[in-house]
């Protein structure tokens, strides 16, 4: 006859309890991140040119069009393309009307001769890469952007579901860490880009500045060329299998477009405060200055929350009569994703 000891079957009870709680955290994780299959990513553009006076994408094209070896990568096409090209001529925005704005059913299916010179390159852009919206447009476009505002290295998402483009950017983030590098989500249920890099599956826009028009510096062309470089990394890597878990990214939700303040003939009549002026990404809190009058006029804003502001005083956009965009900060999740080569290699 033997005698249980009372103390070590409480221990025995607790070490049950305990590995029971472990096992179901684990099920939970395993749960909580279960892998999506994403098809491989093997054809990539690289846009320049969409405006023909933002220089640092234009040079790079050019450059990778004649020497691609830096932006080749194992199992992909990555294929450098002039979007603008008459435009790039004249180092001027566009030639009608605005490229990066014309990628829309109406002017992609319009036929007719007598059209606008963009909307005309918009339909080939869309024969080659497209078409826009099928399962034989590009995997990937990275549309290379200057801008006039304070906004650094920043990297433009369109669909705040697109788990394989967030994981990107998370990827990016960290690459160049600790240089800033904000997200820009210009998903809005009224503001409406039809942008040129849309035709593809994935669209990144690539927006560096502050650069003036028609220029090309050297700090800021290498902030793009570093940006593109961890983007095919990333591209590279996913294809070969490796496996990226959910990850959260901040990002700059677009909430509304903040014109000059005008006079009755439509004319702008203050401009950006100087404490406003390059504050690109930085907090705007009620009753901080937004404007001022020739006279000497302060124009604050008014708000119940803190937004933060971007594309401040752009000079392609007076046209567009926006002085700056708001943004509220708002957090993305992207699921576990892998390539689904893999499971085609093993079937």
């Amino acid at each position: 006859m033997h005698c249980i000891c009372p103390k070590k079957t409480l221990l025995r009870k607790r070490t049950s309890c305990m590995l029971n709680e472990q096992f179901l955290e684990l099920l939970k994780s395993m749960t909580s991140s279960s892998v999506v299959d994403k098809p491989p990513v093997r054809r990539v553009a690289i846009f320049g040119g969409t405006h023909g006076n933002e220089l640092s994408g234009v040079f790079l094209v050019k450059h990778w069009q004649e020497n691609g070896a830096e932006i080749q990568r194992t199992g992909m096409e990555v294929k450098p393309f002039l979007t603008n090209p008459r435009a790039v001529k004249k180092c001027t925005r566009y030639i009608d009307c605005d490229l990066n704005r014309v990628f829309d059913p109406d002017n992609l299916g319009t036929v007719v001769e007598d059209i606008p010179y963009e909307v005309r390159r918009a339909q080939e852009i869309n024969h080659i890469f497209g078409p826009k919206g099928s399962d034989d447009a590009y995997d990937l476009i990275f549309d290379l952007h200057n801008t006039t505002s304070n906004m650094g290295g920043t990297l433009i998402l369109e669909n705040s579901r697109d788990d394989f483009t967030i994981q990107m950017f998370h990827y990016i983030k960290n690459a160049l860490a600790p240089e800033h590098c904000p997200v820009l989500l210009i998903e809005h249920p009224s503001l409406k880009y039809a942008t040129t890099r849309s035709v593809a599956k994935h669209p990144v826009g690539v927006e560096v500045g502050p650069q003036p028009q028609g220029v090309v510096r050297a700090d800021t062309l290498d902030k793009m060329r570093k940006i593109v470089k961890h983007g095919l990394d990333f591209v590279q890597l996913f294809n070969e299998g490796k496996e990226f878990p959910p990850c959260t990214i901040e990002v700059f939700k677009i909430m509304e477009k903040v014109d000059y303040p005008r006079n009755k003939n439509d004319e702008v009549i203050a401009i950006i405060h100087p404490k406003l002026q390059d504050q690109d990404w930085q907090p705007l809190n009620n009753g901080d200055p937004l404007f001022l009058t020739l006279d000497g006029e302060v124009i604050a804003y008014t708000g119940d929350c803190t937004v933060y502001p971007t594309f401040i005083n752009e000079a392609a956009y007076y046209e567009k009569k926006q002085a700056f965009v708001k943004t509220v900060k708002v957090k993305l999740t992207a699921k576990h994703i892998r390539s689904s080569v893999l499971d085609q290699n093993t079937s």
